[in-house]
């Protein structure tokens, strides 16, 4: 019997710390596909994109948003700030977009309710080891999405349902934030108002879109899906305990969605030319000296969402093929290559030692541990941000970008050459 196999999907995943540029090569992307689908993640997340020198950031609305002719999805495993949403829907609308025509919101996807927020604030404060949360509320309705607990966008449209949902979840809830946290109680009315506004505003976005998105590549039509974050910061594949609450890897992007691994024809992995990290956790490659800070200044590295400063640091060879086995990647996209002009000398981390000893693989854990194992490659002085095509490059960054295809396994099928939406070389 023959299988019939539906093809139609490109996944696009960070994989590094998060902050690889994903937002620009959606943005890329999405004007060559007919939907674009958010499958993980909350508004822990800042996705900025520039187009003519104008720079959007987005935090829950999918980065297609501004392609006029891509419909745009937040999947079923995004949990989403209803507050956060309407605000830049509203914004994005003043810029002259049609986002309530473009875009599906799904009924499975479950809400940030303003308690989610003092719950994750009380919990970091209250720890003697941070994790570096956003404190956006993202990992309490990701606890509340696994106790079965949670309020999803489709029981706002049953009122019974959702009263007593509520009641029964504010309970526990205001036991919890008075008598451990010492934290105001939510009255229901004021939560129940609060998202009965939501509902209105989004009603008419609202559908089943696992059931969208499969129809959809039946039909031949062309589906890109967007991560959040990192597969170094996922929750089982990454840094524990110091990740997200969510899977940006390939089995996020299947589950957030409810599409299937034969959905899918193409896994781009999103690599910046070297490392980033926001928040606490180990970081083998971290520069603390005058070139970490030269990273920071030229990559403009401080967070989208939070504005904090980013550690910056060395391109990690061992993190990319750990990328590159759990994800399946098919080819990266190299981003923000020109942020290395003017270095001298360029290092690359091509190992690790572990207890003085050579390991080939990205650990579970001790990753604090890790001595990392350098490479030094010639740097370059001529600025690449007008280079249209990989033969313009100067010579030392074709030698860069070609020594990591081969110590990584993995071919750039793009690189990245500045911020603008026009600064990308395809090859």
């Amino acid at each position: 019997m023959k299988i019939e196999v539906n093809m139609g999907c490109k996944v696009l995943i960070g994989t590094q710390w998060g902050d690889e540029g994903k937002a620009k090569l959606i943005d890329y992307y999405s004007g060559k596909v007919d939907i674009v689908a958010r499958y993980q993640g909350g508004p822990n997340a800042g996705h900025t994109v520039v187009v003519d020198g104008r720079k959007y950031v987005f935090h829950l609305l999918p980065s297609g948003i501004i392609q006029k002719n891509t419909k745009c999805v937040i999947g079923n495993g995004v949990v989403i700030d209803p507050e956060q949403l309407l605000n830049e829907i509203a914004e994005v609308e003043e810029n002259g977009y049609d986002v309530r025509g473009n875009l599906l919101i799904s009924d499975a996807a479950h809400l940030i309710i303003p308690y989610h927020r003092v719950f994750d604030g009380a919990m970091e404060d209250n720890s003697d080891k941070k994790i570096g949360t956003t404190k956006r509320g993202i990992g309490p309705c990701y606890s509340d999405k696994c106790l079965r607990v949670g309020i999803r966008v489709g029981d706002l449209f049953n009122p019974g349902y959702l009263e007593a949902r509520l009641k029964e979840t504010l309970a526990g809830k205001n036991l919890q934030l008075t008598k451990i946290f010492s934290k105001s109680e939510f009255e229901l009315k004021s939560v129940k108002e609060m998202l009965v506004k939501f509902r209105d505003e989004i009603a008419g976005m609202v559908t089943n879109t696992q059931y969208y998105l499969h129809k959809s590549i039946d039909e031949g039509k062309t589906v890109l899906l967007e991560g959040a974050q990192g597969t170094a910061l996922d929750i089982d594949h990454g840094t524990y305990p110091f990740v997200t609450s969510s899977n940006p890897t390939i089995g996020g992007a299947l589950m957030g969605t409810g599409l299937n691994a034969f959905n899918v024809d193409e896994v781009i992995g999103i690599t910046k030319a070297y490392v980033t990290r926001v928040g606490e956790g180990p970081f083998p490659t971290e520069d603390l000296g005058e070139d970490g800070e030269l990273l920071r200044k030229n990559g403009a590295e401080f967070g989208a969402t939070t504005g904090r400063p980013r550690r910056c640091g060395w391109f990690d060879v061992e993190l990319l093929k750990h990328a590159k086995r759990v994800n399946g990647l098919s080819n990266i996209a190299l981003t923000k290559l020109d942020v290395l002009k003017g270095f001298p000398k360029i290092k690359v981390a091509v190992g690790y030692k572990l207890d003085g000893k050579k390991i080939d693989y990205f650990p579970t854990g001790r990753i604090d541990a890790i001595e990392p194992v350098y490479e030094e490659l010639d740097g370059w002085d001529e600025d690449i941000m007008e280079c249209t095509s990989f033969n313009d490059l100067p010579e030392n960054a074709r030698k860069y970008v070609e020594f990591l295809e081969e110590r990584t396994g993995v071919r750039a099928s793009i690189v990245s050459v500045g911020p603008d939406r026009n600064s990308t070389i395809v090859r």
